[in-house]
């Protein structure tokens, strides 16, 4: 009986010692952990740069140029700019590094961060099938690390094509290859650029445009400008071409071509942009007034030009006056058939108040109605008394005033 007390007595303080040990290992365990990785921190390079290329030997025929990514990798605790640069390459060779858009001499880093850069070369023409080495220098810039890297190229025979057929290396395809509109507008297509190429590369992007046309090309739903643009294998980017027509541009179709270039692989598309014109006309006097004088009953003439100011010929002018009541208003000629873009005409407009019409100022409007554009001037026409009703008033002053005087004369003899 008192063994197995004691037994009992003992099981007890080895589990209150577990579970008191158990505890610690709760409280202490994060403690610890973070104590480890702060060590682990602390013991880290302070500073740390290599530099890697992402194909150091390849193969491939004459006819291909040659693209990879060049990995830099900064494992220290500060960023690092790093200058790059080719050291040597086979003679004829034309090489760069690149990235996106811009050729490249340094990189920044920063700290525990990697960073890719482009090598692109391109062969001479006719080179031969052999083997060839370019040597990739970088150091940071007080050269603490120095870093080459060598790339050997194997060049061999161009591979026979079985038959003769289009390339799908890259595909270009647009919803709206036409677009119509206005001289004065600005046209955007929207091409969507597919590669089908098994690698990253940067695609190069270019147009045949017609004469003064300005061609600008764009990201997808960005304003900024760019020249290419870079394309992860077997994917697809939008990208927009902008073109805007010169201020001097007629009426009609004008083709354009955009093409896209990655290596060797190029793609093209036929776009076109319809001019429909502008239409416009201007009118006026030779001297600038708009006011005539006229008598009631007789006819006065204004000479009036119009002009097309578009850029397209504007048919079927025709004319239009609003006038006072029983005045009646005339042009020659009655209607102009064409008017070509700045070309400028002479309209007699012929203005006749009524009969009865009044000493006073009247307004006369006169509209130019052209296919699709219209012109209206508003003349000031002031009505004069005709000189026949001044000779009569004289006439019948001195008739008032003879008479007076025979009346006086008369008068005095009595």
């Amino acid at each position: 009986m008192k063994n197995q007390m004691n037994q009992h007595k003992y099981t007890s303080q080895i589990i209150l010692i577990t579970l008191i040990f158990a505890g610690l290992l709760v409280i202490q365990g994060p403690a610890l952990v973070l104590a480890q990785e702060t060590t682990n921190a602390e013991a880290g390079p302070d500073r740390l740069v290599t530099m890697a290329v992402e194909y150091p030997g390849i193969k491939l025929p004459v006819d291909k140029d040659i693209a990879m990514d060049i990995l830099f990798s900064n494992q220290g605790k500060h960023g690092e700019d790093i200058d790059v640069w080719v050291e040597s390459a086979p003679e004829g060779w034309t090489t760069s590094i690149k990235t996106y858009q811009f050729t490249v001499t340094s990189v920044h880093v920063a700290a525990g961060k990697d960073k890719n850069l482009n090598f692109k070369a391109e062969p001479p023409e006719n080179v031969a099938p052999g083997t060839y080495e370019f040597v990739v220098n970088a150091q940071t810039r007080d050269s603490v690390f120095k870093m080459d890297q060598k790339i050997v190229v194997t060049l061999t025979e161009k591979e026979a094509e079985e038959t003769p057929k289009e390339s799908k290396e890259i595909q270009l395809n647009t919803a709206y290859p036409e677009l119509r509109g206005a001289n004065d507008a600005s046209f955007e297509f929207s091409i969507e650029v597919k590669s089908d190429l098994d690698e990253d590369l940067v695609f190069d992007l270019a147009a045949d445009a017609p004469k003064d046309w300005e061609v600008n090309f764009k990201p997808g739903y960005e304003s900024k400008y760019i020249t290419s643009l870079q394309i992860k294998a077997n994917q697809s980017k939008n990208v927009s071409m902008e073109v805007k027509p010169p201020y001097n541009a007629q009426a009609g179709e004008y083709p354009f071509k955009m093409r896209v270039t990655a290596g060797n692989a190029t793609a093209e598309i036929d776009l076109q942009v319809v001019l429909t014109g502008t239409y416009k006309l201007e009118a006026g006097t030779p001297d600038g007034l708009l006011s005539l004088n006229a008598s009631p009953g007789k006819t006065a003439n204004m000479s009036v030009y119009i002009k097309n100011t578009g850029s397209a010929p504007n048919q079927n002018i025709g004319f239009m006056s609003f006038k006072p009541e029983n005045w009646k208003v005339e042009f020659v000629p009655e209607k102009i058939d064409v008017l070509e873009p700045g070309e400028l005409k002479q309209v007699e407009v012929k203005i006749t108040p009524a009969d009865k019409a009044l000493v006073g100022d009247y307004s006369v409007g006169v509209e130019m109605q052209g296919e699709k554009a219209s012109k209206t001037l508003e003349f000031r026409t002031t009505v004069k008394a005709s000189a026949a009703w001044g000779w009569i008033g004289i006439a019948i002053i001195v008739v008032v005033v003879g008479g007076l005087t025979a009346l006086f004369r008369k008068l005095g003899r009595r």
